[in-house]
């Protein structure tokens, strides 16, 4: 299992469009993924976990990742939680 703790960075937050490509992506690794902030832990493979986060600029998340790819998926995952999207 790999972990990593990233910040948020677009000025709307995490929200449904990028939540969407992040699920996208993550459903393309075989390894589990799951997001933690707070105490609040979700599945990184769907939507609706995703938005109940209510990930906003600044706030900071962790990425676990656990399996085949994870490094991968690590990696890959974890860019996507720091870009800005395009509105």
């Amino acid at each position: 299992m790999l972990s990593q703790t990233y910040t948020v960075i677009h000025p709307s937050g995490f929200h449904a469009r990028p939540s969407k490509l992040f699920v996208q992506a993550a459903t393309e690794f075989p390894c589990s993924v799951k997001l933690i902030k707070g105490t609040k832990k979700v599945n990184g493979k769907s939507s609706l976990g995703l938005l109940t986060l209510g990930l906003a600029n600044g706030d900071e998340v962790t990425l676990e990742v656990d399996g085949e790819r994870e490094e991968e998926a690590l990696n890959v995952l974890g860019a996507m939680l720091t870009k800005i999207y395009e509105e």
